[in-house]
């Protein structure tokens, strides 16, 4: 799905500039860093979804990484401003499905692809639990209106 296409609803977008810390030797970002700025997008779109970290303290229910894929495009480098884009792609009753796109800013160019599957999860039993009705209805609402665009 292109991003472009998706609602604000359920789409977050942030920039970082990649500093000395965030690369090798090389110069090229490193992917600790790549896979902290796409945990920094997942956990600000959780806050536009209704997954704060404040609602995950009081309620003891946290999305929980299951799996992650990532397909390098094109590396980036030190003092690029890199813009990720995250979405909910894909809602299920235990797991949620999200898409993050990484471009340089200076030109749009695709650095990054990446998917994670994430399940929600009652601490402290670790049990997986089940997605509330009316957030998978709404969701689901919000995405069959992105893919009929």
């Amino acid at each position: 799905m292109d991003p472009l296409l998706v609602p604000d609803d359920i789409k977050y977008v942030q920039t970082n500039e990649v500093m000395f810390y965030d690369t090798d030797c090389g110069g090229v970002v490193h992917n600790l860093a790549y896979l902290r700025m796409i945990e920094e997008c997942r956990t600000k779109l959780g806050e536009k979804i209704g997954l704060s970290l404040r609602h995950m303290i009081d309620s003891q229910q946290f999305p929980v990484v299951v799996r992650h894929e990532i397909d390098y495009v094109k590396p980036g480098k030190l003092g690029d401003s890199i813009i990720t884009t995250g979405w909910l792609s894909q809602i299920e009753k235990v797991k949620m499905w999200f898409n993050f796109e990484m471009r340089r800013a200076e030109d749009g160019l695709l650095l990054l692809k990446a998917h994670q599957l994430l399940a929600l999860v009652q601490m402290p039993e670790g049990k997986p639990m089940r997605i509330p009705a009316e957030q998978r209805e709404y969701w689901s609402k919000l995405l069959e209106l992105a893919s009929n665009s």
